[in-house]
């Protein structure tokens, strides 16, 4: 993983902020019910992650990037990646959740 973790869980905290009522993700959403909601909450300040739950995070994140067709090259943001995604990555992202 080369983005930090705390970066990490921004962004899958802000993606999941921002998308978890959208049914055309709600599959990549309900199989990741443990690695986003616990991303979410690291990145609001209102939790600390174990060792365990970093397990979930990671895959959740690896997870992410291929549903994207990305690799991680140190992302800061949310739209960071998504702009990547739309520039370098798969056709039609939404049919990879």
């Amino acid at each position: 993983m080369t983005t930090d973790f705390s970066k990490v869980c921004d962004i899958l905290g802000m993606f999941y902020f921002r998308f978890r009522d959208t049914d055309t993700l709600s599959q990549f959403l309900e199989f990741n019910d443990v690695g986003l909601p616990l991303s979410y909450l690291a990145s609001e300040g209102l939790c600390e992650i174990s060792e365990d739950g970093k397990k979930y995070v990671a895959e959740t994140w690896e997870l992410f990037l291929t549903s994207l067709g990305v690799e991680d090259t140190g992302y800061n943001d949310l739209q960071e990646v998504l702009d990547k995604a739309d520039t370098e990555g798969i056709d039609n992202p939404d049919s990879l959740f």
